[in-house]
C-alpha cells in the first residue's frame, strides 16, 4: 500500500509516492517540466491560476501511477503541502473568481498595517501573534475593496491546499493551523478572528469549515477520481502549509525543536508552547500542525530573504564551477575570513531587521591579501550569521533549542556554513534528506497518533549527518561579533 503527497510551490507542483508500512520514497515528480508562470499585472504583484494547480496535480499523479505500475486502489491516503499566504476565491458553484493571489504578493501590506494600528499593537499579538500584515485576509479585504463585483460572488474562500483538497473531493474545509497562517485564527479565544473579520468587514460565512489537520478531512469524489487517476473514496488524510509542513518532513513536533531551511531564502522555524508575540512584526507564529485546543504549539517562523540567493550570486558572478568548488575554496580560508565581511541582504526587504533593504554589504577588502576564497568564505559566514541573529531575536519569545533539524540542501551541506550555525548556538544540527511532498505523504499514517513509528521511518530513511559544536568556539564568537558589530552599524545609518 502507498501514500501520495503533493507540494504546491508556485515554481512547480512535486508528488511523491511513498510505501505505507515504511515510508520509504518510491519515487518523486515535478509538474511541469517548466516552471509554473506567475502573472504580475502591477509591481509587487503576484497572481497564479489556481486550476493551474490542479491541472498539475492530475498530470503528476497520473506519472506516479503510470512510471510505478501502481493501480490507484493501492493509493490509502492523500497529504497535501501547500505555499502559505495564498487566496482563492470561489462561486456558489465552487468555480474560482478571479487568479489566486499568492505568497509574495505585497499589495495588502498598506491594508494590513492600518489593521494593525486601528486594532492595537497589543491587541493583534495577544490575539493574533501576529500584525495582520500581507497575509490572506488582509489580501481578501484587498478584493473587497478593489473588486466589489467579484467580492460580492464569494461563497467561500480558501488557501492553495484547500482548493487541491476542494477539488479532489468537493468538499470545502480548512484546518486551524491554515486559518492561523491567513491571520484568520484567535488564539486568545480559540475561535476564528471576530476582531479582524468584523474590522475587515468579512463575513465569518466565507470560512471554509475546520476540519483535524490528521484525519480523514475528505474522500475522493468521482470527479475527482475521473480527472486526477486516483479512486474514488480515496481519504486525504493531511494537509499543511509549507513551512509547517517542512517542519513536520523533520519529525519537528514539540517545544524546543528547529526546523531550518537554506534555500534561496532562509527559514527558522522554532516550536513553543508559548503564547507570547513579542517580535509579532519580525516573527510570524502560527498554529503548528499538531495544535490543539489542549496542546498548544505554535511555530515562531523568522524568514531571512538574502540566504542561498546570495551563494549562487557569487557563483555565478566569480566564474566557478559549483558549489562544491566555492566550498574547496572557503575552506582555503581560516575562520572570520582573513576581515572580510558579507551582509547578505540584498533579495529585498527584511522582515527581521524590522523591513529595511540594506542591500547586500561587502566590506573590509584588503586588495592586496584578499581573493576570491575570501569572498567565498565570507558569503557563507555571513548567511550563517545572519542565521544566528535569527534565532537571537527569537530567543525574546523564549525559545532555547534543543534541536535543530534541517534539509540537505546546499547551504547546509556546506561544513562551514554549518558548523558556524552549530557552534555559535551551540547545538548540534542534524541533516536530514527529504522533501515537502514525502514528508505530507507520510503524515498520511499520523490520524492514528502513531508519531513515534513517523519519527523512526524518518531517522531510517533521510538521516544524512550531524554538525556538531567546535571546541573552538572562541573564533567564531570573534568573527560573528565583528560582523554583529558592523550590522548595528548599518541598520543605524540607513
Amino acid at each position: 500500500m502507498f501514500s501520495i503527497g503533493y507540494d504546491i510551490g508556485s515554481s512547480s507542483i512535486k508528488a511523491a509516492l511513498v510505501e505505507t508500512s515504511t515510508g520509504r520514497s518510491i519515487a518523486v515528480v515535478n509538474e511541469p517540466k517548466t516552471e509554473m508562470k506567475m502573472l504580475a499585472l502591477h509591481n509587487g504583484w503576484a497572481e497564479q491560476n489556481p486550476d493551474d494547480w490542479w491541472s498539475h496535480i492530475c498530470a503528476a499523479t497520473k506519472r506516479l501511477l503510470k512510471e510505478n505500475n501502481i493501480e490507484s486502489a493501492a493509493i490509502t491516503g492523500i497529504g497535501i503541502a501547500y505555499q502559505m499566504h495564498g487566496l482563492v476565491v470561489v462561486d456558489k458553484n465552487g468555480k474560482s473568481l478571479r487568479n489566486s493571489i499568492i505568497w509574495c504578493d505585497s499589495r495588502a501590506v498598506e491594508i494590513g498595517q492600518k489593521a494593525f494600528d486601528a486594532l492595537g499593537n497589543e491587541e493583534c499579538a495577544e490575539t493574533l501573534l501576529n500584525s495582520p500584515g500581507n497575509f490572506t485576509a488582509s489580501k481578501l479585504k484587498w478584493v473587497k475593496e478593489n473588486e466589489p463585483k467579484i467580492y460580492s460572488k464569494i461563497t467561500k474562500f480558501m488557501l492553495p491546499g484547500d482548493y487541491i483538497s476542494f477539488k479532489l473531493s468537493g468538499e470545502i474545509g480548512s484546518t486551524i493551523s491554515g486559518l492561523s497562517e491567513g491571520i484568520f485564527w484567535n488564539f486568545k479565544t480559540n475561535t476564528t478572528a471576530k476582531n479582524l473579520l468584523e474590522y475587515y468587514g468579512i463575513s465569518k460565512e466565507l470560512i471554509p469549515d475546520i476540519v483535524d489537520t490528521f484525519s480523514v478531512q475528505a474522500r475522493v469524489s468521482e470527479k475527482g477520481a475521473s480527472e486526477s487517476g486516483l479512486s474514488i473514496g480515496t481519504p486525504i488524510l493531511y494537509r499543511a502549509g509549507d513551512q509547517p509542513n517542512n517542519a513536520l518532513s523533520l519529525n519537528v513536533f514539540n517545544p524546543g525543536e528547529v526546523a531550518a531551511t537554506g534555500g534561496t531564502s532562509g527559514v527558522v522555524y522554532a516550536i513553543t508552547k508559548n503564547l507570547s508575540s513579542k517580535e509579532s512584526m519580525r516573527v510570524n507564529n502560527f498554529a503548528h500542525v499538531n495544535y490543539n485546543k489542549s496542546n498548544i504549539r505554535i511555530g515562531k517562523l523568522l524568514c531571512i530573504n538574502g540566504a542561498g540567493i546570495q551563494y549562487r550570486w557569487l557563483l555565478n558572478n566569480l566564474d566557478l564551477t559549483d558549489y562544491d568548488e566555492m566550498n574547496g575554496l572557503a575552506d582555503s580560508v581560516p575562520i572570520g575570513s582573513d576581515g572580510v565581511l558579507i551582509h547578505p541582504f540584498g533579495n529585498g526587504s527584511e522582515r527581521m531587521l524590522n523591513n529595511k533593504r540594506l542591500g547586500t554589504q561587502i566590506s573590509r577588502i584588503n586588495l592586496n591579501n584578499h581573493k576570491k576564497a575570501h569572498l567565498c568564505r565570507a558569503a557563507l559566514e555571513g548567511i550563517a550569521f545572519s542565521f544566528v541573529y535569527g534565532m537571537e531575536i527569537m530567543t525574546t519569545d523564549k525559545i532555547t533549542p534543543t534541536v535543530i533539524r534541517a534539509g540537505n540542501d546546499n547551504l547546509f551541506r556546506s561544513e562551514i556554513f554549518s558548523k558556524t550555525v552549530a557552534t555559535l548556538i551551540d547545538q548540534e544540527i542534524e541533516i536530514y534528506n527529504t522533501t515537502g511532498a514525502i514528508g505530507a505523504a507520510r503524515a498520511c499514517q499520523l490520524h492514528t497518533g502513531d508519531f513515534e513509528t513517523f519519527g523512526k521511518q524518518i531517522i531510517q530513511n533521510d538521516y544524512v549527518m550531524g554538525f556538531k559544536p567546535s571546541k573552538n568556539k572562541e573564533a567564531y564568537s570573534k568573527a560573528y561579533q565583528r560582523w554583529k558589530s558592523e550590522l548595528e552599524h548599518l541598520l543605524k545609518n540607513n
